[in-house]
């Protein structure tokens, strides 16, 4: 099974593959972004890491209370600072967009559920989920997609990563309204930034042993923005000579993926935890806490595996208590 949410597709991404095989269908996980800590009111927990958590907007909340509830059932050294941060819940101010940039910044260590953008123009085209990766600079958006053995999927042995850059572009918030009935949207495109996310692919891949990067764009249309950055993923390619380089179109990208939204699950105890606790599980890794990134992970792979315990996203009847209570069950099987 693929880890599960929704993919936001846009031209200039690229993919590590681990060999150059076809592609397939693309789910995603949530995200956890290196980042950083909290208000004064926080208490600290002596041996602990601190870790600033956003739970976000849609299921976002019931998926970080599995998280919280896994890593208390598996004893985990973490002590999570929350802070609320959404436009369409009416938490979103300045101050509190300082008060989430002071807590990373501190901490460097963050877990954050999606943070909905409202369709509405209200004087500023910068969302705050916008503003916060650009004070942070987190320009890379890492999702790795990876069929989980026991439960079966239109297409299987699914193994890629999806890189895409998030400062510029389709980000650059930069409309406005040249004539009445006229508005022009501006996609920014740097040779800078273009090389730096071309190369953190490839040095992703190198790093992680994968043979293959393609570059998703629209160059066919945007001769001269997709254009640019395609010039540079192969510049940077070149530099690369044992990874080997492909181009994709967006529209033939897009034939060959899928997108699985779930935002009727918000509020039904139905959501499926399983990306959030995997992508929860290598933020542990990051932390170099390895035993229990493992044991979560094994514990989440061992409920698929099992199968007795489906929420309704894989056609079963579970809830999202559920599948918490199972994981929980299988983190120490042996009484251990």
């Amino acid at each position: 099974m693929a880890a599960l949410g929704g993919v936001r597709w846009v031209t200039r991404t690229l993919v590590a593959a681990p060999n150059p095989g076809a592609w397939r269908s693309l789910c995603t996980s949530a995200v956890v972004q290196a980042a950083s800590r909290s208000q004064g009111e926080d208490v600290r927990v002596e041996g602990a890491f601190p870790v600033t958590m956003l739970p976000g907007d849609g299921v976002g909340p019931e998926l970080m209370h599995a998280v919280k509830e896994v890593f208390k059932a598996a004893s985990v050294p973490v002590e999570f600072q929350e802070h609320h941060l959404s436009e369409v819940q009416n938490m979103a101010s300045e101050e509190k967009l300082e008060q989430v940039l002071s807590s990373m910044k501190e901490n460097k260590v963050a877990i954050i559920g999606k943070i909905h953008t409202p369709m509405e123009y209200k004087g500023e085209l910068a969302s705050y989920d916008m503003r916060l990766r650009r004070k942070l600079d987190l320009f890379a958006n890492v999702v790795h997609v990876k069929s989980l053995p026991g439960y079966k999927t239109r297409h299987n042995n699914l193994d890629l990563v999806i890189i895409r850059e998030q400062t510029e572009g389709e980000y650059s918030s930069l409309e406005h309204e040249s004539a009445r009935g006229v508005i022009e949207c501006l996609k920014i495109v740097t040779r800078t930034k273009s090389q730096r996310i071309a190369k953190f692919a490839f040095d992703y891949a190198t790093k992680k042993g994968r043979g293959k990067v393609t570059a998703v764009h629209k160059a066919n249309i945007m001769k001269l923005g997709d254009g640019l950055f395609l010039q540079c993923c192969e510049e940077v390619a070149e530099l690369y000579p044992k990874i080997k380089f492909e181009t994709m179109i967006i529209d033939n990208c897009c034939m060959q993926g899928a997108r699985h939204p779930f935002a009727q699950a918000v509020g039904r105890n139905i959501a499926n935890p399983t990306a959030m606790l995997l992508s929860a599980s290598n933020m542990l890794r990051h932390l170099n806490l390895e035993h229990h990134s493992n044991t979560i992970a094994d514990a989440v792979k061992k409920v698929i595996k099992v199968g007795k315990v489906r929420t309704r996203d894989m056609g079963g009847y579970s809830t999202t208590t559920d599948f918490i209570k199972s994981v929980i069950g299988h983190l120490h099987p042996y009484g251990g």
